[in-house]
């Protein structure tokens, strides 16, 4: 408690995260509502545990000013809020949340989003994340390089300049650029609608597009032998994640509108949308609809109630007759499995666990903490060292577990592992993809006659 008396738990009139809101703008309401969360934040401590902001709020709060929320400096809070890599984690433990429908309305994520998004319109977007911000060109870039930026990312003189230029760690793992897309493959195999239609339309995901399109290939595979028909769109960009994390509300806007242009079609034909990386539904899901515009707005609330994973739709169908368990190979007893942070925000359950279960012999044994990479911030200089500090207990769950294969549903969770925890998982959809085949696993599936 300071001079100035105790701290209301209750929202203060600064309280709101609509963009359109004017208030969302203003520096003084954003700091009463700073105060406010910070004060909550500081009684409770449940979070301890997720990243650096909590244990570095506390300290400050304890350990500088005499457990005086208010003598928090612009600097030091700023610290704090710099801290979090939006794995949402928080507001999923947080009892105090507009989710739980509790008068406090707490959002911490949202809460630092705001003041990226204030710092951002005050002071520009830097360079770096400007970079960051948009996997696209980067990937057009490197395309355009012919494969050489791929043998770049490996020379240590490059990465050494890399990180003093644009701020990327010269010891973080980069996934390598595919030299042809995904949207080019599903092109070729007569994919890409002319007319919209089709129970579901793929949001591949920038990631999946440019740097791993076999993703997106196996994800067709499964929809196919369960007989879905799916399509695939023309000039899907990144879903926004990267430059919102770094507040960039302009650069996040305009992907999301070429977005909702090509995707709202297929959605008011009847089509869901089934994104590959749980941070892109994410976006979709809880993002779009309170950071765009006027009938943007109406339209992203429409795309939002139709966007779905691909094992969660899968899972959707498990009833109907072209449900597919054929499977011919297994990949043997355990799957040590990984759920994203960004899946877990979304409270829809683990559908690409779930699916794995249903191959012959295969019980997934679940992690259930971050990994820390957590969109671009294990890329960054200042982030690659939190990151793996972070992120041990998720690769000490995988390590510990007894399976020989690992899943995850986010791709660049599966980067994380790969450098730190030494093996890489695979996507569930590459799982049941190999697991259709014959030779897909070393270990077939007996037949009935076999049985």
């Amino acid at each position: 408690m300071s001079e100035s008396g105790p701290i209301s738990y209750q929202p203060t009139d600064g309280l709101t995260y609509d963009t359109a809101d004017p208030r969302y703008w203003d520096a003084d309401l954003l700091n009463k509502e700073i105060e406010r969360t910070f004060e909550i934040c500081h009684g409770c401590r449940m979070c301890f545990k997720f990243c650096d902001s909590f244990p570095r709020l506390f300290d400050l709060i304890d350990n500088t000013h005499d457990g005086d929320v208010r003598g928090l400096t612009a600097g030091e809070t700023d610290q704090v809020m710099d801290d979090c890599f939006q794995c949402k984690l928080c507001e999923v433990q947080c009892p105090y949340t507009v989710r739980d429908k509790h008068e406090y309305q707490l959002d911490f994520p949202r809460l630092v989003h705001r003041h990226a998004a204030q710092r951002v319109k005050r002071d520009g977007v830097g360079f770096r994340d400007r970079v960051l911000g948009d996997p696209d060109r980067a990937a057009q870039a490197a395309r355009a390089s012919l494969g050489l930026a791929n043998k770049l990312n490996r020379v240590g003189i490059h990465r050494a300049f890399m990180e003093n230029v644009l701020g990327i760690h010269r010891d973080k793992l980069l996934p390598d650029f595919a030299a042809s897309t995904f949207e080019r493959w599903a092109q070729n195999e007569g994919l890409v609608a002319d007319t919209p239609g089709g129970e579901a339309v793929l949001f591949q995901t920038c990631y999946v597009q440019n740097n791993e399109p076999e993703i997106g290939r196996d994800t067709v595979d499964v929809m196919r032998r369960n007989q879905v028909d799916m399509q695939c769109a023309k000039g899907l960009e990144c879903c926004g994640m990267p430059a919102w994390e770094h507040g960039d509300l302009e650069t996040l806007r305009r992907h999301a509108r070429n977005n909702l242009d090509i995707l709202m079609p297929f959605v008011e034909a009847g089509a869901k949308v089934l994104a590959i990386n749980p941070t892109c539904s994410m976006m979709m899901r809880r993002e779009y609809p309170e950071l765009l515009e006027g009938a943007n707005r109406e339209r992203a609330q429409k795309l939002a109630e139709a966007v779905m994973d691909p094992a969660e739709y899968l899972w959707s169908i498990r009833d109907e007759d072209r449900f597919n368990t054929k499977f011919l190979s297994t990949p043997g007893a355990s799957i040590s499995y990984h759920a994203p942070c960004h899946l877990r925000a979304q409270g829809v359950g683990f559908k690409g666990r779930d699916l794995l279960r249903k191959i012959p012999g295969v019980t997934p044994t679940m992690t259930m903490e971050c990994c820390g990479h957590d969109g671009t911030y294990a890329m960054t200089k200042e982030g690659f060292e939190p990151s793996q500090r972070i992120g041990k207990r998720a690769f000490d769950g995988m390590n510990d577990g007894p399976g020989e294969v690992w899943a995850t549903d986010c791709p660049l969770a599966a980067l994380q592992f790969q450098q730190h925890a030494g093996r890489k998982p695979m996507h569930p959809m590459t799982i049941l993809s190999r697991a259709y085949r014959e030779k897909g696993f070393p270990t077939p599936v007996p037949t009935e006659n076999e049985e």
